[in-house]
């Protein structure tokens, strides 16, 4: 089965310079350097982004670099929701008349006494509000952060009445029944991982595949677990890459997840610049970060 979007995205993590501004010409080249590496796309400004501690402008500013740095268009997927219908509105159609594949939608995330008709009522504005056939949605589930947990029950009432619109899920909250079950009711509907070990079993869950934070470092073993899944000649080359992907996604979550992967591309891409980082994350201590590189180290020699 094919799907509107499908396969291997980088939640990609934004470079800032030391005022915390965002450095346009570090992320266009870390962007374009990530399909190098195999991703399928870059799918920027999420939670790895840091995506909440940037104005609209900054925003808009890092779609247009990864544009000018040549990414394609259709290889980009922003995260373009906040709690503002208005703000949510200017930020997706920014993206929608930029040619993205399409946008990634958290749902709103202060106020917390929501009805399934409540949040539907959000997407539908911001929906209607960009009023713009070519938008594609990827609702972005991820409970643990916004308090707000994307159901079935809305999947399917959104599904009805934007069937060309809302195709699909990011599912970062870790449970791999939920997204089997949500493969399962909704055909057609792009169930993608938000942990890099649940690509393979999403796949073959009858998913369309994940927006990872490990694949800033891992993006050509994810690759090779997407593009040779289901393939019997290919089971040991799969499982190593799989195996190779669970030791980094280890490493990431060794301290404090967004600042271990910014250690890690400070080491990957050669710049210090990766290690500035926004409130109110700090940086690693100079033990950590030198206990991450030796690591990185070991894993590059295996």
């Amino acid at each position: 089965m094919s799907f509107a979007i499908e396969g291997v995205y980088c939640a990609a993590a934004t470079p800032l310079r030391e005022d915390g501004t965002p450095d346009l010409r570090l992320f266009g080249a870390h962007a374009r350097a990530l399909l190098d590496e195999g991703c399928h796309g870059v799918a920027l400004l999420g939670s790895t982004g840091e995506a909440a501690s940037f104005g609209l402008r900054e925003r808009m500013d890092l779609l247009e670099a990864a544009l000018e740095a040549g990414v394609p268009a259709d290889a980009l997927l922003p995260g373009t929701s906040v709690p503002s219908v208005t703000d949510t509105v200017a930020l997706t159609r920014h993206a929608v008349q930029a040619g993205a594949r399409g946008v990634v939608m958290l749902p709103p995330f202060y106020y917390k006494a929501f009805s399934d008709e409540g949040l539907f009522r959000f997407y539908a504005r911001v929906i209607e509000g960009v009023g713009d056939d070519r938008l594609r949605v990827l609702l972005y589930h991820i409970p643990m952060l916004t308090g707000v947990p994307i159901g079935h029950s809305l999947i399917a009432m959104l599904r009805e009445a934007f069937p060309d619109t809302v195709v699909g899920i990011k599912d970062s909250d870790g449970k791999i029944e939920n997204m089997e079950a949500m493969s399962a009711r909704f055909p057609g509907f792009g169930v993608l991982a938000g942990a890099d070990p649940l690509l393979l079993p999403v796949l073959q869950a009858g998913g369309a595949g994940c927006i990872t934070a490990s694949s800033n470092v891992v993006a050509r073993e994810l690759r090779v677990v997407y593009d040779h899944w289901d393939d019997p000649a290919k089971s040991e080359e799969v499982k190593a890459a799989q195996e190779t992907i669970v030791a980094w996604r280890n490493l990431t979550n060794a301290y404090v997840q967004l600042p271990t992967v910014k250690t890690m591309l400070a080491r990957r891409r050669g710049d210090g610049g990766w290690l500035h980082i926004h409130p109110p994350f700090t940086p690693l201590s100079e033990p950590e970060r030198e206990k991450v590189w030796a690591e990185m180290a070991r894993l590059e020699a295996l």
